[in-house]
């Protein structure tokens, strides 16, 4: 097209010119270009642009830059494409080659920026002669021969760098549902790698490109030209959708539907028998499912620590209990959401990872599910039979919210405000009632700790709830159609899309005292002993969680204010779960160190007595210490024999004593 220049400067004279003196004056390296716009004042301008972008855009350019207002080197960008050009990365094929195409997906890779070769120029050594070539591809290239007949070696002069950026785009789970997510290369170059762009290039942003789609030769073994190619995406522009949820389009009739079905009386029960109707039961934890859903408000104090508002689950059970349905389903219902299983998971597939970039042949940062999953739910099956290592990843992410990398150069802090739902089984196939949580899952107390709610789901047998158990799960298998979820999951993900992205309520006056008054209530029990060291019924952990619990209460509602019914509705829950699991066996009190440390306060006592008893002993026979001889006056003492056996094995599995020979022990030289 001839006289493409011509018209796109009239454009930028009749519709454009205020924009073009705010990134003149704003020292900016490009004009974006509303491209819808373009399209009103010269439709045939805007068809030329898509089909042969590589040959227009540059003569846009050069025109834009010959005008006399503008005093450097820009470059044009196009935003907001027509939808004809938008492709899904799996529907990518040969025909949109060489053509404009409009992409959507999340960050998964973003490598180091690196200068690349646009063109050399060389000096013929006979005729001192000038030959500029344009360089394209992965290696060099070279003048054939000079005008003077010379065919030799050409020294290199001038080099004309360009920065360069290399990020994988992913499709959205949406999209990949059920199918491996797809994955194309994009190339950033120009002012789309300055720094104030690094925000929106993360891992785990979800963004729109817009670009040339090339073909790249696939390197064959012996180092010959391939028949096959890769394809990558040159982009001319890239934008981040702030929106989490902006994959759920909610238009007015849908907000409408929305806000009156908030004022339903029964939308409790009615969510929460919609939460993985195929399972029978579980009222309580559904109910916790549903608030963790609907999530709390992440508050930041003026002294810009913050308090998250996304709430973690994890349900221990024995097998066959549909733990893993219970992830499945809210893995599929959760507005944004990622399901992996541990045995399968490692600590850079949860976190992030960093990667050899082939292209650049540097290292790119690789998100992982965690950070995919910002904003949504990141459900975890099988927790336990993680390794060590990869299970300590994920401390930073469950209380700060962000995963930290410090690798090969590479120093980065990515957001990870991601609500985890969690499963482990207990070690011996059953849950023992008699053990402490952190006995029975292989999972260290620092990680424990960091869950909001754990529930133990137990298989025991019982006439009632058999039969009716039995009559479900026969009738969902022989008409699977009659199990209906009361609210459509599809309007449920809208509903709960829209509270997260609109509903932020504050907590009123008699909601803060009822959970103020719950708080010191357990903590400070009536007819307590003074001498003994005193059990802790909760803690502030648990604090933190009731206020988010109360917020999303209100938040099903689209309450702007959580009253003293979603503080109760949060103590209720906080309850249940303390009563099933945080309970010292001996004494039938609730002890929250029994969940995060598997020692009561019962045992804390019998532990610090055989330790005076040891130091008792030390005065009177010396470093060597008869165990028999503890063991009675540990009986005298009101502890029994087994038991107290049992601390002094674990004494010395602690380190704290050793048996220098049978039958005597010492202790540790500190």
């Amino acid at each position: 097209m001839d006289d493409a220049g011509k018209i796109f400067e009239d454009f930028i004279r009749e519709e454009y010119i205020k924009e073009l003196t705010k990134v003149l004056n704003s020292g900016e390296k490009s004009l974006v270009v509303d491209f819808a716009l373009l399209d009103q004042f010269s439709t045939e301008l805007a068809d030329e642009i898509i089909e042969n972008p590589e040959e227009v855009i540059p003569q846009l350019e050069d025109e834009l830059n010959d005008m006399e207002i503008v005093d450097r080197e820009l470059k044009v960008r196009f935003r907001n494409l027509p939808k004809s050009v938008s492709t899904g990365i799996r529907n990518i094929r040969s025909k949109h080659l060489n053509k404009m195409v409009s992409v959507q997906g999340i960050i998964r890779q973003a490598s180091d920026v690196r200068p690349v070769a646009k063109s050399i120029t060389f000096e013929c050594p006979k005729c001192g002669n000038k030959i500029v070539i344009p360089q394209t591809g992965g290696k060099i290239k070279t003048p054939y021969s000079c005008s003077c007949g010379y065919r030799g070696k050409f020294k290199i002069v001038d080099k004309k760098l360009v920065d360069t950026q290399r990020i994988v785009i992913e499709e959205s789970p949406d999209v990949s549902e059920h199918a491996q997510p797809r994955r194309i290369s994009v190339f950033l170059t120009y002012d789309l790698v300055d720094p104030r762009m690094d925000r929106v290039t993360t891992p785990g942003r979800k963004v729109i490109v817009n670009g040339v789609l090339k073909e790249v030769p696939i390197p064959s073994i012996g180092g010959s030209t391939s028949t096959r190619y890769d394809i990558v995406l040159n982009a001319n522009w890239i934008e981040p959708i702030e929106q989490e949820f902006e994959e759920i389009k909610i238009n007015k009739e849908d907000e409408e539907r929305i806000k009156e079905f908030s004022k339903d009386p029964l939308i409790y029960s009615k969510l929460i028998n919609s939460i993985a109707p195929s399972i029978y039961g579980y009222e309580r934890i559904k109910e916790a499912i549903l608030l963790q859903l609907f999530g709390g408000v992440k508050t930041k104090r003026p002294d810009r620590t913050t308090v998250r508002g996304d709430i973690h689950i994890l349900l221990v059970g024995d097998p066959g209990v549909a733990k893993s349905q219970m992830l499945k389903y809210v893995a599929n219902v959760a507005p944004k959401a990622r399901y992996v299983s541990g045995k399968g998971t490692t600590s850079a597939g949860l976190t992030a990872a960093v990667v050899k970039d082939e292209f650049l042949r540097g290292f790119s940062l690789e998100a992982g599910a965690l950070v995919l999953a910002n904003g949504g739910v990141c459900c975890i099956d099988e927790i336990d039979k993680m390794n060590k290592e990869d299970r300590s990843a994920m401390h930073e992410a469950m209380e700060q919210q962000t995963v930290t990398i410090a690798k090969a150069n590479i120093y980065a802090t990515l957001r990870a405000e991601t609500s985890i739902l969690a499963a482990a089984n207990p070690q011996l196939g059953r849950f023992d009632p008699y053990r402490s949580i952190p006995e029975q899952i292989n999972l260290p107390p620092t990680l424990i700790s960091r869950f909001d709610l754990i529930f133990v789901i137990r298989d025991l047998p019982n006439l009632q709830r058999d039969e009716k158990l039995a009559t479900h799960i026969l009738r969902s298998i022989d008409t699977p159609k009659e199990i209906q979820p009361e609210v459509d999951p599809e309007f449920m993900r809208k509903y709960i899309a829209y509270a997260r992205q609109n509903c932020k309520p504050k907590l009123t006056r008699e909601a803060i005292n009822r959970i103020k008054n719950f708080f010191v209530a357990m903590r400070n029990p009536k007819g307590r002993s003074e001498e003994e060291v005193k059990p802790i019924p909760i803690s502030a952990r648990q604090l933190e969680a009731l206020v988010r619990l109360t917020q999303a209460s209100a938040k099903v509602k689209l309450k702007e204010k959580a009253d003293k019914e979603d503080a109760d509705r949060a103590i209720n829950i906080m309850t249940y779960y303390l009563s099933k699991v945080g309970v010292d066996v001996e004494t039938q009190k609730m002890d929250v160190d029994v969940i995060f440390t598997g020692i009561s306060a019962t045992q804390r006592n019998r532990i610090m007595l055989i330790r005076d008893i040891i130091s008792e002993l030390e005065k009177e026979k010396g470093k060597n210490i008869r165990m028999d001889e503890i063991i009675q006056k540990a009986k005298e003492k009101g502890i029994d024999e087994n038991r107290a056996e049992e601390i002094l094995n674990k004494m010395k599995r602690d380190g704290e004593i050793y048996e220098p020979r049978s039958g005597v022990v010492r202790r540790m030289p500190r």
